[in-house]
C-alpha cells in the first residue's frame, strides 16, 4: 500500500452532477485518512452547493477570469501537494491543473484522455470501460492504495434550507412526484406537453406534483407550458429555491422527473428516487446512480437512428445529443417509469 500523502488536491470544476459524484471520493479518503489535509478547486456553481463540506478547503476558479484568475488560484494554494487528482480533461481544466504544483499528477487512462490530458498527469487510473461515472471517479483513490467499497454522500445541507423545504408543501402523507424538467444542455430535454401528461397521471393516483428549476428564462418557459397543458393544479416553485435549498427540496420528494441534469445527481445524493430521460445519454454510465431501474432507456434507439449501429457498439460514453432525440421517449414511457417505482413501493 502506498504510503499516506499529506496533502491532497482535487480538481474537479464542474458539472453539478459530476461535482456530486466526488463527494463520495472524499468521504473515501476521510475514512481512511481522517487527518489528511484536502484541498479542492472547483467552480462557483459547485462550490455553491457544496460549501461547507466538512475537512475541505475549496479554492474556486471562475472560467471568466481566464489565466489572471489561473495565476491567482496558484498564489492562493498553500504549496507544493503531494498528489493531485485530476478529475477532468477539458482543455482549460488541463490547462489549470498545470498551475497547481503536485509531486504525482493522476488523471484519467489513456481511452478517456482528450485535449492534452496526457501533458498534466504523470500517473493514471485504471482503464474500466462500461462502468458509471462516479465509480470511474472513484477509483481516483486507487493510486493512493485505496478502495472505494461504499457511496456515501452527506452533503452539507443546513438545518435552515431543510426548514424551507418543509415550509413549502404540508407532511400529510400525501406521495409527492417533483419534476425538474431542464438541463444544461438543451437537447436533452423533454417536452412540455409529455411531462404535463405524465404530471397529470400522476395526480390522477393521488399524488401531488411538483415543478422546480432554476431561474433562467427556458427554465421559465417550460415551467410555464407544462401548467398551461396540465389538467391538473401543481406547485411551481421554479426559480424560488437556491443552490442550497435544492437538496433539501429534492430530498422530500418520493420520485424526481427529470433529464440527465444536476438536479437528477443530487437528488439521488439525498437519497430520493429518480425516474430519468435518457436518450441522449447512456443511464448506465451517467443516470442517477441508484435509480436506474426508474430510469427510461432510449439510449440504443438514439444509438441506432443517429449513428447507425446499437449503443453496444459505440464507445463508452457517447452522447447523442441531436435535435429530435427526446422525441424517441414517449408518454407511455414515462408513465410506465412511473408505475414501476408505484409497483416497487406498495402504497405509492
Amino acid at each position: 500500500m502506498s504510503s499516506i500523502p499529506h496533502s491532497l488536491c482535487l480538481l474537479r470544476l464542474s458539472a453539478l452532477g459530476d461535482v456530486t459524484h466526488v463527494v463520495p471520493l472524499v468521504r473515501t479518503l476521510q475514512r481512511h485518512w481522517p487527518q489528511l489535509p484536502l484541498h479542492w478547486v472547483i467552480d462557483k456553481g459547485g462550490f455553491r452547493l457544496l460549501d461547507g463540506l466538512e475537512g475541505v478547503t475549496f479554492h474556486t476558479y471562475d472560467k471568466q477570469t481566464g489565466l489572471a484568475g489561473m495565476r491567482a488560484l496558484r498564489r492562493e494554494l498553500p504549496g507544493r501537494f503531494d498528489a493531485l487528482l485530476q478529475m477532468q480533461v477539458a482543455l482549460r481544466a488541463n490547462l489549470l491543473s498545470a498551475f497547481i504544483p503536485a509531486r504525482r499528477r493522476i488523471g484519467y487512462d489513456r481511452s478517456r484522455s482528450k485535449d492534452l490530458h496526457g501533458l498534466v498527469v504523470n500517473e493514471r487510473i485504471p482503464d474500466r470501460p462500461g462502468i458509471h461515472v462516479l465509480d470511474a471517479i472513484g477509483s481516483f483513490c486507487e493510486p493512493l492504495g485505496l478502495k472505494q467499497t461504499e457511496v456515501v454522500w452527506n452533503l452539507p445541507v443546513p438545518t435552515e434550507a431543510h426548514a424551507w423545504a418543509a415550509a413549502q408543501w404540508p407532511a400529510d402523507g400525501t406521495r409527492t412526484l417533483v419534476i425538474s424538467p431542464c438541463s444544461s444542455h438543451v437537447r436533452r430535454n423533454w417536452f412540455a406537453d409529455r411531462y404535463a401528461a405524465v404530471a397529470d397521471h400522476a395526480a390522477a393516483q393521488g399524488w401531488r406534483v411538483v415543478l422546480c428549476g432554476g431561474r433562467s428564462e427556458l427554465e421559465r418557459q417550460t415551467a410555464d407550458a407544462i401548467l398551461a397543458a396540465m389538467q391538473s393544479p401543481a406547485l411551481d416553485l421554479v426559480g424560488k429555491d437556491t443552490l442550497k435549498q435544492l437538496p433539501a427540496l429534492l430530498a422530500r420528494a418520493d420520485l424526481v422527473m427529470t433529464p440527465d441534469s444536476g438536479p437528477m445527481h443530487i437528488a439521488n445524493a439525498m437519497g430520493t428516487a429518480v425516474l430519468g430521460l435518457h436518450a441522449a445519454s447512456n443511464p448506465r454510465r451517467s443516470g442517477p446512480y441508484s435509480s436506474i431501474r426508474y430510469c427510461v432507456d432510449r439510449y440504443d434507439d438514439a444509438a441506432r437512428r443517429y449513428k447507425g449501429r446499437p449503443a453496444a457498439e459505440l464507445k463508452w460514453g457517447t452522447k447523442i445529443e441531436h435535435d429530435g432525440v427526446m422525441d424517441l421517449i414517449t408518454v407511455d414511457d414515462g408513465i410506465a417509469a412511473f408505475e414501476r417505482f408505484r409497483q416497487d413501493h406498495p402504497g405509492a
